[in-house]
């Protein structure tokens, strides 16, 4: 185990899985310059198994497919989840459907890779999240690592499956560090963790919302508030054990994603909740997700629009009947500026 950043643990799981199996390959848009770090020297050490690819999303998602319908197990990275939009058709039509429509005789070892999240001067175009538009159609599996750990255990697990799996990797993450392995191993893709154990309340999140968790739990320890986090690490498929299990001690339960709420993760997790917990709830579940608009452009007003560990304190202030805890010589933000601009 050494500390590592979550992008190097990414680009390490490329790159051993490279020299592992030699039908692994990676592409995409921008690839061979490194995307944020985790593409770094793959070029350079596996030539034409690393390439650039033209500004076709569409054709280049159906080329994967093809790829990996006749033996390779193709890495295609998307450095903005909005663009896969272009490629819903390979997508849902395609990739998701073809061991179902082969009766299990064909199979698509396709792993694709989509950088989400915020960081001021993305813009509304830039900036989404599509993991609940994706974890709803069969035959996909959709995972959002937030750890370095997760990220290199998880990557590797995806590259190994028979099956598409979509992972969406929020930006902000790439500059966060956390002990991971030298040696190859897998984190497996269905299993949710509890990231804290707590007894007063239960907050379920999403991505980088577990970092706000962290620090919102960091906060409410310090005024007596025992907060249980749990890590959706894995959205589809959306393993509800430990979810059920901590409402059902705590009774209280938040759901925090890097979405709007409507329609999302955060709704999903909530109609289980109130489904499998009915009885233990001693309050509806609170969700919170982006504001119902577009994400703007400027710094201060995406502030505003993005959720925070501020929001989910207020939340848990509300929940447990507390007074309002004075944050204004709190530091909040001090991992976000490290984004210094889109490019």
């Amino acid at each position: 185990m050494r500390e590592t950043t979550y992008s190097e643990a990414i680009r390490e799981a490329i790159e051993q899985e490279m020299q592992r199996d030699s039908s692994v390959v990676c592409y995409g848009l921008g690839v061979p310059d490194g995307i944020y770090g985790t593409t770094l020297g793959l070029r350079e050490r596996f030539g034409e198994r690393c390439f650039d690819t033209p500004i076709s999303e569409e054709g280049m998602t159906g080329f994967g497919v093809g790829a990996a319908m006749n033996g390779l197990r193709p890495i295609h990275i998307h450095i903005r989840a909005d663009f896969l939009l272009l490629a819903l058709n390979q997508v849902v039509n395609m990739m998701s459907c073809v061991r179902f429509l082969s009766a299990g005789q064909l199979k698509v070892p396709m792993v694709i890779r989509a950088v989400i999240g915020r960081g001021w001067g993305q813009g509304c175009q830039h900036s989404k999240s599509l993991h609940a538009m994706l974890a709803r159609v069969p035959g996909l599996k959709v995972i959002l690592p937030t750890t370095p750990y997760d990220a290199k255990g998880m990557l590797t697990a995806a590259i190994r499956d028979d099956n598409p799996v979509l992972m969406f990797e929020h930006r902000w993450l790439y500059w966060s560090e956390g002990e991971v392995p030298i040696a190859p191993y897998t984190v497996e893709i269905g299993l949710n963790q509890v990231l804290k154990p707590g007894d007063d309340i239960t907050m379920v999140s999403v991505s980088w919302m577990n970092v706000e968790a962290l620090k919102a739990r960091e906060i409410l320890e310090r005024y007596g508030v025992s907060v249980e986090l749990i890590d959706l690490r894995t959205v589809a498929p959306l393993d509800a054990g430990e979810i059920v299990k901590s409402v059902n001690k705590t009774g209280y339960c938040i759901v925090s994603d890097v979405d709007w709420v409507e329609c999302g993760i955060a709704s999903e997790v909530a109609a289980i909740v109130h489904e499998h917990c009915f009885d233990s709830l001693k309050k509806p579940v609170k969700r919170i997700g982006f504001a119902p608009t577009h994400c703007p452009t400027a710094r201060c007003l995406e502030d505003e629009f993005y959720p925070n560990a501020i929001d989910l304190i207020r939340a848990v202030e509300v929940l447990l009947d507390l007074p309002e805890i004075d944050l204004s010589n709190e530091d909040f933000y001090s991992h976000g500026n490290k984004f210094t601009g889109p490019f």
